[in-house]
């Protein structure tokens, strides 16, 4: 069991260029990937969300890179020829115009505001990619030991949960022939009231019978037990289950309202409260699992 909470970040130099990458995630219906890198960068945008969700299967996911090309080739000085004649034509007619000394050289020249243009020289796409796939690997392995980490916390939390669960229903099944005896006696003696000491005693003990086996719970039991069982399958599992859980815990919460309705034993209805409470700590929990 993996949470979807983790963060992970990753630094490779190599060959005079710094990458470095930071992956965030936190809980989410789906695999939602945001970048923040570079332009730059874009080209490799495919192949990150691909090695991204060989390791993440659910949640928000934030990436960050940054770069630093400390290569002496990095940059590129070139000069503006239009914005260069520009200048020369207006030295040459202040020259002639107000009879100043011509001083300029190539030094001066060059001083002049934007006369030189300096930009990113055009990058080896091929190193860029090797530095990518291997920062992102390191930052999502970050990440994945992070989420491991809280994901043991989490599974802990769920076998408390689990066995709180077990312990009420096991107090409603010890509880429920009593109540059944007693919704009998109570059902017969209002029968009786109603259709006199002389009806037929057979069947006003069939016919409480029946009311009474409307109200059964049995089967919900049954089924809250078999949705414990599942639930101590699947944290246990290898693979990602949040999304089985949520639906389990829904389950598990149906069949508990069925028994809350099925009866208005004081007993029961207290335990009913009481598990309602652990399975919506339950459903909370599971919407940060993986």
């Amino acid at each position: 069991m993996r949470s979807m909470t983790g963060y992970g970040r990753c630094t490779v130099e190599r060959d005079g260029r710094v990458l470095t990458v930071e992956a965030k995630s936190v809980n989410h219906r789906f695999l939602d990937i945001a970048f923040r890198m570079p332009r730059s960068f874009s080209f490799m945008e495919d192949d990150m969300r691909r090695q991204i969700g060989t390791v993440l299967k659910r949640g928000h996911v934030d990436v960050f890179v940054t770069y630093k090309n400390l290569r002496e080739d990095s940059k590129q000085v070139e000069i503006d020829p239009a914005l260069l004649a520009g200048y020369m034509k207006a030295l040459d007619e202040a020259e002639s115009k107000y009879g100043l000394k011509d001083d300029r050289s190539l030094t001066r020249v060059l001083g002049f505001r934007d006369i030189l243009v300096v930009s990113e020289a055009e990058e080896d796409e091929d190193a860029l990619r090797a530095l990518m796939t291997e920062a992102l690997g390191g930052a999502l392995s970050e990440n994945d030991r992070m989420r491991e980490r809280e994901g043991v916390s989490m599974k802990e939390d769920f076998l408390v949960r689990a066995a709180n669960i077990a312990a009420i229903r096991e107090r409603i099944a010890k509880r429920w022939p009593e109540i059944q005896e007693e919704y009998r006696e109570k059902l017969t003696a209002r029968l009786r009231e109603l259709v006199g000491q002389n009806a037929d005693e057979g069947r006003i003990l069939t016919e409480a019978a029946i009311v009474a086996d409307r109200s059964a719970i049995d089967e919900e039991l049954v089924r809250l037990q078999s949705h414990l069982g599942q639930l101590h399958e699947m944290i246990q599992a290898a693979e990602p289950v949040g999304r089985k859980l949520d639906f389990l815990v829904q389950e598990m919460n149906r069949e508990v309202n069925t028994i809350g309705s099925k009866t208005q034993d004081i007993a029961v209805t207290g335990a009913v409260v009481e598990c309602k409470s652990e399975i919506e700590k339950l459903r909370e929990q599971v919407q940060n699992v993986e």
